[in-house]
């Protein structure tokens, strides 16, 4: 598995689907801090493209901080350290999420890299490492958080970036609207237990049962509960710390507004019936960029390439190839009002 270095100087791990000199898309996994198998193949997208999957802080092969050198008569010389980029040149809100009891944002800690925020750092990191003058970013849910704080920080860096299923009543103000799906689905015996196991909350200390968690929550995520979602549920396991090192850091007051600064065609794609997100702010994040837009899909939760594998591999197919034309990428098609595909 290929590694490069991380802005503290963290060996971090990622998967390469076709080693070459071809561009590479990025994929950002979600969770937050869930194994990227989860993703599969992304209904065939390594067919067309270059897919190259991180494995972020604290989760699958990539450790959450640098390695503790080896001492003893038998250890490797210390390889030269590289420099560090600093992740983003103006101040941090200090306020830590009100679930992450005890954290301390005002005075950065190794613990902290592991934030989004800060992780957007890695992913300039590994842009300098593939030799990539800009960077097309995919994210699914929570890895969207990432891939637009590296937009946010590192605009021009940007060549494209497609959010799929992200949360978004952090960034815009429309009114959420999840409730209201969840209200439709209730009287499915699958669906009235997940949201009941979602209303009692994870067990924030145990890795296991916050695993147990999320499976019994499961079928929130997606439009129906048919045996391809019920063994999708079954892959990825989420790494409880790396998940409180994610939200440990808050972003800055002006995230949203810096958005505007991206200029390469983004594209937003949102499940009709994604009860995690809802669908109102979904679509209403594609208007905080120049050259944003939004596409619903029909009969479709928080896992569009599983429940609706050909629309999701059309869109974005067609998407990336945009991306990868770069006189498209440089007159990129004005915002538009979303489209709806069945």
């Amino acid at each position: 598995m290929p590694i490069y270095t991380g802005f503290d100087g963290t060996p971090l791990h990622y998967d390469d689907t076709a080693p070459g000199d071809h561009p590479p898309v990025i994929v950002l996994a979600g969770g937050a801090a869930r194994h990227p198998d989860y993703l599969g193949d992304l209904a065939g997208l390594p067919d067309r493209h270059r897919l190259l999957v991180p494995h972020l802080r604290g989760v699958g092969r990539s450790p959450a901080a640098p390695l503790a050198p080896q001492t003893g008569p038998d250890a490797e010389p210390a390889a030269p350290q590289t420099p560090q980029i600093a992740p983003d040149p103006e101040p941090v809100d200090a306020a830590s999420r009100p679930d992450e009891a005890g954290a301390e944002a005002a005075v950065p800690d190794p613990g902290q890299a592991g934030a989004y925020w800060r992780q957007a750092a890695d992913l300039e990191r590994l842009r300098v490492h593939l030799g990539q003058e800009r960077i097309v970013l995919v994210g699914h849910s929570a890895g969207t958080r990432l891939a637009l704080a590296y937009a946010a920080q590192y605009p021009d860096r940007v060549a494209g970036l497609a959010l799929v299923t992200p949360p978004a009543t952090y960034l815009v103000d429309t009114p959420p609207d999840a409730e209201d799906l969840i209200a439709r689905r209730r009287g499915e015996p699958a669906f009235d237990a997940a949201e009941a196991a979602s209303k009692a909350g994870p067990d924030l200390g145990d890795d296991a049962a916050f695993n147990a968690w999320h499976r019994a929550c499961a079928p929130l995520g997606y439009a129906a509960w048919g045996p391809a979602e019920q063994t999708h549920a079954l892959v990825g396991e989420w790494a409880l710390p790396a998940v409180k090192a994610y939200f440990s850091v808050d972003p800055p007051a002006d995230f949203a507004t810096r958005l505007a600064r991206v200029t390469a065609p983004v594209l937003v794609i949102a499940g009709a019936e994604d009860c995690l997100t809802g669908l109102a702010p979904v679509v209403a994040l594609a208007t905080l960029f120049p050259s944003g837009r939004a596409e619903v899909l029909a009969r479709c939760g928080h896992y569009p390439w599983v429940e609706q594998p050909a629309a999701f591999r059309r869109v974005l197919d067609e998407y990336l190839s945009l991306c990868g034309d770069t006189a498209a990428v440089e007159t990129a098609p004005s915002r538009r009002e979303p489209h709806h595909r069945c």
